[in-house]
């Protein structure tokens, strides 16, 4: 089999850039973790960044505006858990891409995948999927999404990323409400106001969404983040309610009485902002939210709130969309992360995206468009991400990836727990489910120092909200990484200390 990858021409083609010696070590053994990752995190350059990707910078900047970059990548040395950078530092990566990178980098599994010749056509070819999708594509749809898809939904819609499954997620809950309202086909009022942007055609309806929140960069989903000014600023955007998402005190099981308290306050605003539209003639269509604000700050929901919010939009008649976007396909330790506040009834859509590769949504039968186009774009995804999520899905249940993401986000927070306390009041706040955990600075300006002098220590991390630290790791990220990472924190909040 080696023999014919060899001498397949287009294979070549495929793999041009791949290192012979990685491609070698990754295949040793066949769909497995990658078990030939450095030792330890290593830096060589004098800063980070380094002298390369500074030149590369400054060319890339007079390209575009190149403010958000940090490093640049040698994507054929970066392998499992370790990101190698083009001055040759190597990183234990914590990030993973914004929490993108289910198994981590060259997975074998994935390697596997591409250099398989049977494969080559949906790599090259990428079909507008509404109009002429692939002969396989039914088939990918069910042992890439539907064979996990959360409980109750049988039913997905793919698409391109995370915006663009929000936004269409959001139509979907606005036709349903729209066909509730109405009753009966589109008039020909609707069709003639609808292109002039006018009612009855564009209906006065609003979705409610949260405080701290982030769920895209398009005017819909832009609508419906409130996390940081810069995302938002000088753009448009609906009028549209935004409830108190909680915000609870550390650590939980002392503050029980006071965070209840902070559930009902929340859980009373929205009941009050739902009258309130209705009273204003804007009702409330769907409400969207992540089972834990990411972007945000890594603010936690309790479980009796998304309970006692179900309940509240079914009352109403209200979509319940939950943005799985950042916490789907395992980092909490489930497989999406609403299955851990136990619903009384699924979730009306559930959006995915990053580590699931390819992005869409999850939804009921009721929320399924009654009509073709409706829900349409050129591409609708991509064959060849589905391609490598049939074995991202694989491996997560072949390796039982999620009961290690458990065991491994139990052993990092205890580590977080004893630094918390030892380093009181500089870092405070450790929480989590599974490795998607977080903790908390006493100021921003220290939390910003610390993830500057954890580069310089070898670790790439990525900070949320005002003042955290998250960790966004892999799905391979397990207990001998932690200790890795923990050497290096404490190493960090030593240097800053003295």
């Amino acid at each position: 089999m080696f023999k014919l990858f060899r001498n397949s021409q287009n294979l070549r083609l495929l793999l041009t850039r791949i290192d012979c010696e990685t491609t070698r070590l990754l295949l040793a053994k066949e769909f497995s973790t990658p078990t030939n990752e450095p030792n330890e995190p290593k830096i060589v350059s004098e800063s980070i960044p380094g002298p390369k990707s500074k030149k590369l910078f400054g060319e890339l900047n007079q390209i575009q505006n190149a403010g958000s970059v940090q490093l640049f990548i040698d994507y054929d040395k970066s392998i499992g858990n370790y990101l190698v950078d083009v001055d040759g530092n190597t990183f234990l990566d914590i990030y993973s891409q914004i929490s993108s990178i289910p198994l981590g980098y060259n997975h074998p599994a994935l390697i596997d995948a591409v250099k398989n010749p049977k494969n080559l056509s949906t790599i090259i070819n990428r079909p507008a999927l509404g109009v002429l999708p692939n002969h396989n594509f039914i088939d990918q749809l069910r042992s890439a999404l539907l064979s996990v898809a959360p409980k109750g939904m049988k039913e997905v819609q793919t698409m391109a990323c995370g915006s663009c499954s929000v936004e269409n997620a959001l139509k979907a809950a606005c036709f349903h409400y729209r066909a509730q309202q109405r009753g009966r086909e589109p008039t020909e009022e609707d069709m003639r106001t609808c292109m002039t942007n006018d009612q009855p055609g564009s209906p006065k309806i609003s979705i409610m969404s949260f405080n701290g929140s982030f769920h895209g960069r398009t005017f819909g989903a832009l609508s419906c983040t409130h996390s940081k000014p810069i995302h938002k600023v000088d753009v448009p955007a609906f009028d549209w309610p935004i409830a108190d998402f909680p915000r609870y005190k550390y650590p939980l099981a002392l503050n029980a009485d006071e965070n209840f308290k902070e559930d009902q306050r929340c859980l009373n605003k929205i009941e009050e902002l739902i009258e309130h539209q209705s009273k204003i003639n804007c009702p409330v269509a769907g409400m969207i939210l992540e089972p834990i604000q990411g972007e945000g700050g890594d603010n936690h929901g309790s479980k009796y709130f998304f309970q006692q919010l179900r309940k509240i939009s079914s009352k109403h008649g209200i979509a319940l969309v939950i943005d799985e976007v950042q916490t789907g396909c395992g980092p909490t330790g489930k497989f999406w992360a609403h299955e851990h506040f136990d619903l009384e009834s699924p979730p009306d859509i559930v959006t995915f995206s990053k580590k699931m590769l390819i992005g869409g949504f999850f939804y009921l039968p009721k929320f399924r468009p009654d009509k073709a186009y409706r829900i349409f774009n050129t591409w609708l995804g991509d064959p060849s991400k589905l391609l490598l999520l049939e074995q991202v899905v694989k491996t997560i249940k072949q390796e039982n990836l999620l009961e290690s993401i458990k065991e491994t986000g139990a052993y990092l927070l205890q580590h977080l727990d004893r630094l918390q306390t030892q380093y009181s009041p500089a870092v405070m706040n450790a929480r989590g489910l599974g490795t998607f955990c977080a903790i908390d600075f006493e100021t921003p300006e220290l939390r910003d120092k610390v993830i500057k002098q954890l580069h310089l220590n070898g670790v790439h991390c990525g900070g949320s909200g005002s003042k955290t630290l998250r960790f966004r790791t892999t799905l391979t990220f397990n207990k001998k990484h932690v200790d890795i990472f923990v050497e290096r924190f404490e190493r960090t909040l030593k240097q800053l200390r003295h």
